[in-house]
């Protein structure tokens, strides 16, 4: 993998010639998936602040499936939900985006716990993850 080249803020990496595009995107896909049981049983065990955060990790991946496939480029390492939509070109509504930028709370709490609280809620943490479970649902469907 190398530099190519990079816009708004974002460097891109070319996908070696002999990678398998198709691989790249079932390695995030398959990634999604994991994070996402992990979120769950996190969430089974009372951890909703960690259930959250890997529920966005599976977002995030999912995401990063769809950079892969619409760009033929390794995903740009970034965690922000929405940019990854719109580097992937998906046809999101700004409800969707919305709900997309409220969901990055969750991984800047899980990486920088002291710039952001976010309440731990056992409620409003189940309706999240099955916000976020719905959500990697129609991503993967999409794929």
């Amino acid at each position: 993998m190398k530099e190519c080249c990079s816009g708004a803020g974002v460097v891109w990496h070319l996908v070696d010639k002999t990678m398998d595009v198709q691989k790249q995107i079932e390695y995030w896909r398959e990634g999604a998936r994991r994070d996402l049981a992990a979120a769950r049983s996190l969430l089974e065990t009372r951890h909703p602040d960690h259930a959250l955060f890997f529920a966005h990790l599976a977002l995030e991946k999912m995401l990063k499936a769809h950079v892969s496939k619409a760009t033929q480029h390794v995903p740009p390492k970034i965690h922000n939900l929405a940019r990854l939509a719109e580097i992937a070109g998906l046809s999101v509504s700004e409800e969707e985006l919305n709900a997309l930028r409220r969901f990055d709370k969750h991984q800047i709490e899980g990486r920088y716990p002291d710039a952001m609280k976010v309440p731990s809620n056992m409620r409003i943490a189940r309706s999240e993850l099955t916000w976020a479970a719905k959500t990697v649902s129609r991503l993967r469907r999409k794929l």
